[in-house]
């Protein structure tokens, strides 16, 4: 297994290479004009002329063959230099290290009721096969997955903030921000539940948890829906197999049946999807980020992409690639771990 861990290891530059020269190739459908309005404001294009445009399209090397371009940027990335991002008005190295630790808070919160309750739902409906249970998780699970996200995410704000007041939009509240922003709170991990916990200040763990409640609840109903059905068809397909029935004739207490026979061999569909979903979390998720007004990676990348600023773009995409390709190396040793039958070559 260690050589093969490092031979996806080896082979991650060469992704990364493939992944970024692939986007950076779309930038070429831009042209010169285009890529401009990443480092001028596009209102002032009225104000220049012809000649002051193709002096700034000249100081940027908009003008230069591709490979010259890419093999600039790229050679500014080795140095830690992603470029300058318009959007954010920093250096987007600067901005997706501001971004990440809000991203990461979200996705580690998520990821338990996540994925314990929708295997759980799963077991259960698989279990209690076509009786009332069964029948009841299922419709849940249809519900869940035909409501689009944004639609209960605005149902989570309206309820639990605009009726009942309890979790607020945003990361913190005005107080709270304050604090955090002075001298006296200190910011060791950039994760504001953990810091507000290092700083001994359970006030400012509350109210940061509270602000996390609504996009937790928004993303665990969605993903309970799919998760559950994943875990019901693949518990239902191990239940029926020889070894569980001879289990059960040998008089194998059916909590052992289900525990140390089934539940185990059913996993690996439920990793790939778990795994999925955990990338996606660290990805950063747009829309829970814009209707809870929350920072993060999701909504720096969709407002880079709507504002046609590439610098970011690409900063944001080879910052995915490399989590798509250690989180499905992750996933990959897993499966090796649930059943050792999978040999990884």
């Amino acid at each position: 297994m260690t050589a093969y861990i490092i031979r996806r290891l080896l082979l991650l530059p060469l992704i990364i290479f493939g992944v970024t020269l692939v986007i950076f190739s779309f930038t070429e459908i831009l042209g010169p004009e285009k890529m401009l309005s990443a480092y001028v404001n596009p209102n002032m294009f009225d104000k220049l002329s012809n000649e002051e445009l193709d002096k700034l399209i000249e100081q940027y090397g908009l003008n230069d063959p591709m490979w010259t371009r890419y093999f600039k940027w790229i050679s500014g990335v080795l140095k830690g230099d992603l470029g300058w991002s318009v959007t954010a008005k920093e250096p987007v190295a600067k901005a997706i290290k501001d971004r990440i630790p809000y991203t990461i808070e979200l996705a580690i919160y998520a990821f338990i009721p996540v994925v314990v309750v929708g295997i759980w739902l799963g077991v259960t409906a698989a279990v209690n096969r076509d009786k009332f249970i069964d029948h009841f998780i299922r419709i849940f699970a249809i519900i869940g997955w035909s409501l689009p996200d944004f639609v209960f995410g605005l149902i989570v704000l309206m309820i639990f903030y605009s009726v009942l007041g309890w979790f607020p939009p945003g990361t913190l509240s005005g107080w709270a921000e304050q604090v955090v922003k002075s001298g006296e709170f200190h910011r060791f991990t950039k994760i504001l539940t953990i810091d507000a916990l290092l700083n001994g200040r359970l006030d400012i763990f509350w109210d940061a948890l509270r602000h996390l409640i609504g996009p937790i609840l928004t993303i665990s109903w969605l993903w309970w829906a799919y998760l559950l059905r994943i875990t019901r068809s693949s518990m239902l397909e191990v239940l029926g197999k020889e070894y569980v029935r001879t289990a059960r004739a040998k008089g194998v207490p059916e909590k052992d049946v289900i525990h140390k026979h089934a539940k185990k061999n059913a996993m690996i569909p439920v990793v790939t999807v778990a795994g999925a979903m955990v990338i996606g979390l660290l990805a950063g998720t747009v829309i829970v980020e814009v209707i809870f007004n929350r920072i993060g990676m999701g909504r720096f990348t969709a407002q880079a992409a709507t504002q046609l600023d590439y610098a970011a773009i690409l900063g944001s995409t080879l910052f995915y690639s490399t989590l798509l390709v250690i989180g499905n190396l992750i996933i990959d040793i897993l499966y090796a771990i649930l059943d050792p039958r999978i040999r990884l070559g």
